[in-house]
């Protein structure tokens, strides 16, 4: 069987504009990678998940009750012979990170390490810089994976098929299919139906070209190396083509190490026969927003069914009334008489009064819900208080469930100067009083309500 390495993670912080990778490294290597408009702000993706971001980095905001990473982390530690995970990136060091990494190292019993970027390299260009120390165990393969996705990460499928494919150095990107009109939001693939071979490459198209879509999962070998080298080799030859001020060739879009993997590699990767296409009918979906968060929570609390049957909360005597698929963390207090679910995540230290209804909703860390209070499609921040009586509620932004291929849709905050509707999110620290409607609106932290709010940012 292969050495495995895994590369896991370039990760868009948010909060600070900056991103981590995190890689994992073993016989076999595996990563994971965000997309260019989330690391330098090429739309507003890079705000669509305040303001839960203010408090945590994205990627280690809790969805199915673990941080949004440690799914890819546990998909990866199935992978036999997984000795070493490295994190990339230009996110800075905290407390938060480092208390995750040296939990996470404790309960898959596996190295974690951290390598910070002097600058936002983009999705290829981190796999570069750092090729020497990912290449220090000499994988034979590796693993890159966005970390804004949620999957069930069939991996062991992956390398699987490539074998099958009889192509030593070839190259694996995962995919998945979206309906014509939602393809054009992502990468699109086309392949050679017999031989799965990617013929043809575009990073979002302005017009139609597949319903096959990336799902930014990724199965390389350390040759992905030498076509990121000659980019680099190439953006240097362009840059000594041109004088630029100081402050212009700091710029980061200057840099010749600033590399994305999807336009800059897979595009003239295509049809050379070493990038081929491997499809999944399970679950997939991005995690851009604090809606499509929501959406996450129910893919993954329904896949623990299958793989963490522990985790769900079951109906006992003297419990609240369980509906559907409900985590609750074990040191939440909550009255037998509320009634939870379905797809509803309780976090630690949260608690939930008499009477309360919570469906379709994460209750973050120490939040109170008192008694008789409902909350529907909804985020309550860390450590705020929804008031006795009172309703918060928001609109989901599921995919169409009679298109068995729909995604959920990229959301906008406003259109024709109104906030479209969308769940509500509550930011840290937020008072709700007693007897009030919020609704499809968004909190920001530290706010003490006093009145009933729709369709509303609150600053």
């Amino acid at each position: 069987m292969w050495p495995l390495g895994f590369l896991l993670f370039l990760v868009d912080s948010l909060s600070l504009g900056e991103y981590f990778s995190l890689i994992f490294h073993t016989d076999v290597l595996g990563f994971s990678i965000i997309e260019d408009g989330d690391i330098y702000g090429a739309s507003s993706s890079r705000t669509r998940f305040r303001p839960l971001s203010f408090e945590v980095p994205k990627p280690l905001f809790p969805v199915a009750g673990v941080p949004m990473i440690q799914h890819h982390i546990e998909a990866c530690s199935k992978v036999p012979n997984m000795k070493e995970i490295l994190l990339i990136g230009f996110y800075q060091p905290s407390d938060e990170l480092n208390r995750f990494l040296l939990l996470a190292t404790q309960e898959f019993k596996i190295c974690i390490r951290y390598l910070q970027e002097y600058v936002a390299l983009g999705t290829g260009g981190g796999l570069y810089h750092f090729r020497d120390q990912i290449l220090s165990g000499n994988p034979e393969r590796f693993f890159v994976m966005n970390t804004d996705v949620c999957s069930e990460f069939p991996l062991m499928q992956m390398m699987e098929f490539q074998q099958a494919c009889g192509q030593i150095n070839s190259f694996v990107m995962l995919g998945t299919t979206a309906n014509r009109r939602q393809s054009m939001n992502y990468g699109c693939i086309v392949e050679n139906q017999q031989t799965h071979e990617i013929l043809h490459y575009v990073e979002k198209p302005s017009t139609f070209v597949s319903d096959i879509i990336n799902c930014g999962i990724y199965l390389f070998t350390p040759d992905i190396f030498q076509h990121i080298g000659e980019v680099f080799r190439k953006n240097q030859q362009d840059l000594s083509m041109y004088s630029y001020s100081e402050e212009e060739s700091a710029n980061g879009w200057q840099r010749v190490e600033v590399i994305r993997l999807e336009q800059d590699i897979f595009t003239s990767m295509a049809g050379r026969g070493s990038l081929y296409i491997y499809k999944t009918d399970g679950f997939w979906s991005q995690i851009k927003s604090a809606g499509s968060a929501i959406y996450a929570n129910r893919l993954y609390l329904n896949q623990y069914q299958s793989t963490h049957p522990d985790r769900l909360a079951q109906n006992s005597q003297g419990g609240p009334r369980i509906i559907g698929n409900v985590y609750i963390h074990p040191t939440a207090t909550i009255d037998p008489t509320a009634v939870l679910g379905p797809n509803v995540t309780i976090s630690m230290g949260v608690t939930i009064g008499a009477g309360v209804r919570v469906r379709e909703s994460i209750i973050l860390h120490g939040a109170s819900l008192q008694d008789h209070s409902c909350v529907l499609n909804c985020i309550v921040g860390w450590d705020s208080t929804i008031g006795k009586w009172s309703r918060v509620e928001g609109t989901p932004s599921d995919p169409n469930p009679n298109d068995p291929h729909a995604k959920i849709d990229s959301e906008t905050l406003f259109s024709d100067g109104k906030l479209n509707p969308s769940i509500t999110i509550l930011g840290c620290n937020v008072s709700i009083p007693a007897e009030v409607i919020i609704l499809n609106s968004i909190v920001l932290p530290h706010k003490e309500l006093n009145r009933s709010f729709k369709n509303q940012i609150i600053l």
